[in-house]
């Protein structure tokens, strides 16, 4: 179920990532979702590579990627604590549904 903030966002542009962060080809979004529970970050990743003239991205990374990737990801976690203000319990660290 869609809370308010997010139906009128989708009425005025389409939903956006509150952050993104790239390093190389290597590209993540967070997400900002409201729940009861307070704000929630979600983060995607992609691997961004040109097909003829366009760019596309692709999920899947190959061994060279997997050390940006991880870099792009611990970026996503420190931007996340800030943005938090770091105020979550270590119980929350436990919670899949945030990846």
């Amino acid at each position: 179920m869609a809370t308010a903030t997010q139906r009128n966002q989708s009425k005025k542009s389409p939903v956006r990532p509150v952050h993104e962060i790239r390093l190389g080809r290597i590209r993540s979004a967070i997400w900002e979702n409201e729940t009861t529970n307070g704000t929630r970050f979600n983060v995607t990743v992609s691997r961004l590579y040109k097909d003829g003239e366009n760019w596309k991205d692709s999920s899947s990374f190959g061994r060279d990627d997997l050390p940006l990737v991880a870099k792009v990801l611990d970026q996503c976690h420190t931007w996340i604590f800030s943005e938090n203000g770091n105020t979550e319990s270590d119980e929350g660290s436990n919670d899949k549904s945030s990846f």
